[in-house]
């Protein structure tokens, strides 16, 4: 097993990178979005409601266009797909610089950003990994999804400084040209199709054959697959309210007294927890029974919600806080991205995790909205904060009750043993 674990990286280590450089790229607006409240509220006086709605915007448009670039991504591989969406999704960030101050224009922008970005979400980048990866896939899968930690390490403080260097209007443009250029040399150069790879001469003996990777449900045999409704269900609670968080911790940190400057920081902090949580995750995902590492991982971010309601004037609760949520919301996308391969199988793994992944952002669209909404009513996020609580304990109860994998039509399939 060890020998099988060493070739599949030396094969496939660059596709790694390439997949989490890529899939930061897709979550920079989101690591952002909430640095750029203040500053445009100070220009436009818009309210919260307003400014956390672009992200729901597109959010929600990934989750409605996710199905259909998730065919798109079974029939003609992820780098057909990935490379000319980079290029949208560059220019796309770079045209928030012209914002003028119509609410109109706002929810344009958004709007614009939803439906190019839906060409880099997580769908192409796990379909790309998942469809080399066997024996490692927690930790392959831990690896790629890494990016979106690795951007909300670098990007708050980033764009802050950013912001009060050069303006809000030319930090979208660096931001989008510097990360985002990076991200497709890198692409272009290491970023390949997993079933051409699999079909190419002399990569047989490192990777899985191609029936094994096309084994799997049906689109119809999925939508009545138990556990697959479970895990949608609970992936989608917790996301709405963890997302509905981290668009809203730099305010919620301000609040409490926290300068700019170190609340920038302490939103970087989450960063490298997220690391650490896909990693270990990962770890455990591949030795020991996927809905308790699931389950307790996700319902452990009802933690950070409690802590940050009862402890906003303690920096050690807060730091605590920023911890736990980080190490918990940065698993949710590994997770539902390895359990569905598992529950669903590799032949149609572009439509069933693309719906997954729809569900996602939708909860992530819901989210900064309703925790807005929840302020601009309460003028407070106490209420969202509680709330938090009791929906993440749910939502990792439900993750719990999980099956056992299923035999017969995945890669591996063997049911966890340990734990």
């Amino acid at each position: 097993m060890e020998q099988s674990v060493r070739n599949e990286w030396k094969a496939n280590w660059s596709l790694v990178l390439a997949a989490s450089l890529g899939f930061s790229f897709f979550t920079i607006m989101i690591a952002s979005s909430g640095l750029f409240f203040e500053p445009l509220q100070a220009e436009f006086g818009w309210s919260r409601t307003l400014l956390s709605s672009g992200p729901s915007i597109a959010s929600i448009l990934t989750a409605v266009l996710g199905p259909f670039a998730g065919a798109l991504i079974d029939r003609y591989g992820s780098r057909r797909v990935v490379l000319p969406g980079l290029v949208l999704t560059i220019g796309s960030v770079m045209s928030f610089a012209l914002t003028s101050g119509a609410e109109l224009q706002w929810v344009g922008l958004w709007v614009i950003f939803g439906i190019v970005a839906v060409s880099i979400k997580s769908t192409a980048w796990t379909a790309a990994v998942l469809g080399v990866f066997d024996r490692s896939r927690g930790l392959a899968l831990g690896l790629t999804l890494s990016g979106t930690a690795v951007a909300q390490i670098i990007v708050p403080p980033l764009a802050n400084w950013l912001i009060m260097v050069v303006g809000w209007r030319e930090a979208f443009v660096w931001l989008a040209l510097g990360w985002g250029g990076l991200t497709f040399v890198v692409c272009a150069f290491f970023l390949f199709d997993a079933h051409d790879r699999h079909r190419a001469p002399g990569q047989q003996a490192n990777n899985r054959p191609v029936d094994n990777i096309l084994s799997g449900l049906t689109t119809r045999e999925a939508l009545r697959d138990s556990a697959l409704w479970r895990l949608a269900i609970s992936n989608f609670v917790v996301m709405l309210l963890t997302m509905g968080l981290t668009i809203h911790m730099f305010p919620i940190l301000t609040e409490a007294g926290i300068s700019r400057s170190s609340a920038a920081w302490l939103t970087s902090l989450s960063g490298v927890a997220a690391i650490c949580g896909k990693l270990i995750t990962g770890f455990l995902l591949d030795r020991f029974k996927p809905n308790w590492t699931g389950g307790i991982t996700l319902g452990a971010a009802a933690l950070a919600f409690l802590l940050l309601d009862q402890g906003r004037s303690s920096p050690t609760l807060i730091v605590i806080a920023m911890l736990v949520n980080g190490y918990a919301a940065g698993t949710k996308t590994q997770i539902t991205g390895q359990l569905t391969a598992a529950y669903g199988g590799m032949k149609n793994f572009g439509k069933i995790y693309s719906v997954m992944a729809a569900l996602m952002a939708l909860a992530a669209g819901l989210g900064p909205t309703v925790a807005g909404a929840i302020y601009d009513y309460a003028g407070s996020y106490g209420p969202f904060l509680a709330i938090g609580v009791i929906g993440c304990v749910l939502g990792g109860g439900l993750m719990i009750s999980l099956p056992a994998y299923p035999a017969g039509h995945g890669a591996s399939r063997q049911a966890p043993s340990k734990g």
